[in-house]
């Protein structure tokens, strides 16, 4: 007997054995069918994981050159910087963000014939902002205005305020310096300074007192630091004024270190007796604020 099943004849005999084998036939073609979509979609499955993990691999790599972090060391003006790598929240001061330091005159003192004290009385005009080093040259010229000698050195300037740079003992041989020129040499990098140290950082100067003025002069004072701050390597500058406000003498002495709420007695010495009417003494501690802890 034949039979047709999807258009295709099937030859039965009497006990049906033809269309069990159909049957069985049908049933592994689905079976294979089955197992086919299985492993293909396990297969997918395998893949699409590789590609996700590919792409975030690649996307770790590149992310950080697309999309760098903004900082005050790249180089370029992002984030909230004022200009390149300086201003905003960076360390740096913009250049055009600061006002220039003033020198307000700049003197030789002598000490003993042919040695001198050069000082330059300068000031910084920006309340929170200071800098870490710059070097500066002082020139001296006698009467004609010959140059008869140089002194170059290097120093900090500290935030807000009047200061002095001094340079100690100058020799300049049987040449009389009258002319005394000052200036730095170099472009200043100004730094940002916290206000929180600002104003609690105070160096109080008491009991000023000069003695011996013609014949060993001695200066005196206390000096106290007025803060928990340790400040190290504390210079201590005196200048003599006499009465129509002109300094007339200067002299330098040495701390190695300030500690918090610390008092210490300073004095200045002079070789030879100090000319005219010393009406007005003022004491002025230098110190690198970046270096107080």
């Amino acid at each position: 007997m034949i039979f047709k099943r999807r258009g295709f004849p099937v030859l039965m005999d009497s006990e049906g054995e033809g269309a069990k084998n159909y049957s069985t036939g049908i049933q592994l073609l689905m079976c294979y069918n089955i197992l086919m979509t299985w492993a293909f979609k396990r297969q997918l499955f395998y893949a699409g994981v590789l590609v996700v993990f590919l792409f975030i691999l690649g996307f770790l790599i590149i992310f950080p050159y697309i999309n760098k972090i903004p900082t005050c060391t790249d180089n370029k003006q992002n984030g909230d910087e004022s200009g390149i790598d300086c201003g905003g929240s960076c360390p740096r001061a913009c250049t055009f963000e600061v006002d220039k330091i003033s020198v307000l005159w700049s003197r030789t003192f002598e000490v003993i014939p042919g040695r001198y004290n050069l000082v330059a009385y300068l000031e910084n005009h920006n309340r929170n902002k200071a800098i870490k080093k710059i070097k500066y040259k002082f020139r001296l010229s006698d009467k004609d205005n010959i140059y008869i000698g140089k002194r170059d050195g290097e120093t900090f300037i500290p935030a807000s305020g009047k200061f002095v740079i001094f340079e100690a003992g100058v020799g300049v041989g049987n040449s009389v310096p009258i002319y005394t020129t000052f200036e730095f040499t170099e472009t200043p990098i100004w730094n940002n300074v916290s206000e929180d140290k600002l104003n609690q950082l105070k160096i109080l100067v008491s009991d000023i007192k000069l003695e011996n003025q013609n014949t060993s002069p001695h200066l005196s004072a206390t000096i106290k630091n007025n803060s928990l701050f340790t400040i190290p390597e504390v210079n201590v500058v005196a200048l003599l004024y006499d009465e129509t406000g002109n300094a007339v003498s200067a002299s330098r002495t040495y701390l190695d270190v300030l500690e918090g709420e610390e008092v210490e007695n300073v004095n200045f010495t002079w070789p030879e007796p100090i000319p005219g009417n010393i009406v007005a003494k003022e004491i002025i501690p230098m110190y690198n604020i970046f270096l107080v802890k």
